[in-house]
């Protein structure tokens, strides 16, 4: 790789992080000062402000990883390094996933309206039931990170194989089996993927049943609820595009381990990475009236303080 694909490499990557670090780190600045003002905090402020702690980590990671590819590749595929890099982003991209799974799951329960009874058996349990998938959430990516160990076991032997190019018959089943295994990797966020597409589509129904009662009534379609479905439905529908985005950025970042002279589509992939934890954040803050509020104040006030001749603060 060239020096000027480096630099370019590190600038869109120092970029998309700054972005995504101010974007998470508003979410986490303002649910947590409004928690410890007020004691009490909402289940879905709880998990927003808690989404964007992990891709505050996720984009650490994400950057280290990055850097470490572009400028000292023999180091980050070799050793410790590389196998805690992958236990920390292991852990935290699940974590971050169902969250994000149960933040549209709570959208759905809250906002959707269906007579079935399963539905509102869910619906009247869903404060619990999004409690309890959060922990579940958490163990399964312990069980995920826990789940690598097997693998930089089999990577071990097989780093020794490539050093004396004795390739039996045994190790090539251990070969095939590490590369079964580090793909199958990727099954781990078909259910989050599943889940929140099952949300998405009961919200679409849920209000073009509400949308259709109030035309025969004739009452406004811009009511409080169909705001509400629309707004969520906007939330899910970014996360399950920017999320199949990003795993098909997994998908050609793993690849490119088993493919020579793939490097450049390792950055790329690296960079597409980088795109879902950072621009998430803005897309939930402009979905959530509270953090919409303080943001769009936040910028009138430095817009105010921009203005030649501007004496002080603007107040608001």
């Amino acid at each position: 790789m060239s020096g000027l694909h480096k630099w370019v490499f590190l600038v869109l990557s120092a970029t998309q992080f700054i972005l995504g670090m101010l974007g998470n780190g508003f979410i986490v600045l303002v649910n947590g000062s409004s928690w410890f003002k007020n004691k009490t905090i909402s289940l879905s402020d709880f998990i927003i402000a808690n989404l964007a702690l992990s891709r505050i980590v996720l984009l650490w990671i994400l950057l280290v990883d990055g850097v470490l590819i572009v400028f000292s590749s023999k180091v980050h595929d070799e050793g410790i390094i590389m196998q805690i890099i992958d236990i920390f982003w292991t852990f935290t991209n699940h974590l971050s996933i169902w969250l994000a799974t149960c933040l549209s799951v709570l959208y759905c329960l809250k906002i959707a309206s269906f007579s079935h009874p399963t539905f509102l058996w869910l619906k009247w349990r869903v404060s619990r039931m999004v409690v309890q998938m959060i922990l579940g959430a958490l163990v399964l990516s312990c069980a995920s990170a826990l789940s690598l160990i097997h693998e930089f076991k089999m990577y071990s032997i097989l780093g020794g194989i490539d050093g004396t190019g004795n390739v039996t018959e045994h190790f090539r089943k251990k070969r095939n089996e590490y590369k079964l295994i580090h793909v199958l990797g990727t099954l781990w966020n078909l259910p989050p993927l599943i889940v929140s597409l099952a949300s998405y589509f009961l919200l679409i129904l849920s209000l073009g049943r509400h949308t259709q009662r109030m035309e025969q009534s004739g009452t406004s379609s811009r009511d409080p609820s169909t705001e509400a479905h629309k707004r969520a439905i906007k939330i899910i529908l970014s996360f399950l595009l920017l999320f199949l985005l990003y795993f098909l950025a997994f998908l050609i970042t793993s690849s490119s381990y088993f493919i020579p002279g793939t490097e450049m589509v390792k950055i790329i992939g690296e960079l597409i990475t980088m795109f879902y934890p950072a621009s998430h954040s803005f897309i939930l803050i402009l979905g959530n009236s509270k953090l919409k509020h303080m943001f769009v104040g936040m910028l009138r006030c430095e817009s105010g303080h921009l203005k030649p001749g501007s004496k002080g603060p603007v107040s608001l």
